[in-house]
């Protein structure tokens, strides 16, 4: 019998739930901020220390930067970092109030001449940065960057003078998508989901569940992988499924799937869980570290769709 005290004996791994296993992986390899997000959604934490340790990569200008986003690295502040830190700030109930309305400020600072953001600002230039994400002087704007920023925005109902402008972009962009890959199709959902215009949104949304099914751009059958083909430039097996359109129930994305095509790629999703307890990432990767850095961010982003899905996690 173990004394009073003591630390009871670890699991044996047969016995050990998917959240167990992932807990063990993110104790051993994640950042901070991850480590903090996981006791959040997972283990009762509290939302002060996610937000502190998230401003350790705000810089002066309201940006955020220091590899917030992994395929970027140095310090300056990118669209791409702050998208991601408005998700963090979402996902923990503090996406409004002062330092949302600095983060807009931000966002105005940095837009193209139309209102929207570009994928990368030029200050990039000069630090390590993934080779799929290329560098230019005067970047076009884009949906990928701004349909994110902006879903999230109108989710909190957030208004600002940036709104205006960049929501009429995306309006035109996504209603004007024909020919796409995966990762536009997600930023158009992260924006349909939240827009104002519920009924605007809708149409848009049907119009694209088909375009996804036309083009295959979702595997709906995890055991014919092979049938669908891989957009140009991504990384070889860097297939999108239901869930990555549809991460909860509620987005308008789920009604582009049967429930039975659904189930297969939930399954699949529980079965991509690995030895050490983290889900693999599917792009490509340019660095060990950023290959480390990311996996405990798409781990957490698994056990979120699983648990939003109904699946025991444990």
């Amino acid at each position: 019998m173990a004394e009073s005290g003591a630390s009871p004996l670890p699991p044996t791994p047969s016995a050990r739930s998917p959240l167990s296993r992932a807990e063990q992986f993110i104790w051993l390899t994640a950042r901070v901020l991850e480590q903090r997000r996981f006791a959040y959604h997972f283990l009762g934490g509290a939302a002060d220390p996610v937000e502190t340790a998230l401003a350790a990569y705000r810089n002066a200008d309201e940006g955020y930067g220091h590899a917030l986003e992994p395929d970027l690295r140095g310090p300056v502040s990118q669209p791409l970092h702050t998208a991601h830190a408005l998700r963090v700030l979402d996902s923990i109930g503090r996406c409004g109030g002062q330092r949302v309305e600095r983060v807009c400020r931000y966002l105005t600072a940095v837009s193209t001449p139309d209102g929207a953001l570009p994928a990368i600002h030029p200050s990039q230039r000069g630090y390590p940065a993934a080779p799929f994400v290329p560098v230019v002087d005067d970047p076009p704007s884009d949906l990928l960057a701004t349909g994110p920023v902006v879903g999230l925005l109108h989710r909190n109902e957030v208004w600002h003078a940036w709104l205006f402008r960049a929501t009429d972009f995306c309006w035109q962009t996504v209603e004007s998508l024909e020919k796409s890959h995966p990762y536009e199709i997600e930023a158009a959902v992260a924006f349909l989901d939240s827009a104002p215009d519920r009924p605007r949104a809708e149409a848009a949304a049907d119009r694209l569940g088909r375009l996804v099914r036309e083009q295959r751009l979702a595997v709906l059958d995890p055991n014919r992988l092979e049938a669908y083909p891989v957009a140009a430039g991504y990384a070889p097996g860097e297939h999108h499924f239901p869930y990555d359109f549809a991460r909860t129930p509620d987005s308008l994305a789920r009604a582009w799937f049967t429930d039975e095509e659904m189930a297969h790629a939930l399954d699949f999703l529980a079965a991509a869980q690995q030895e050490d307890g983290g889900w693999p990432i599917l792009w490509r990767q340019w660095a060990p570290g950023t290959a480390l850095e990311c996996r405990p961010m798409v781990t957490i982003e698994a056990l979120r769709t699983l648990r939003a899905y109904g699946r025991a996690i444990g």
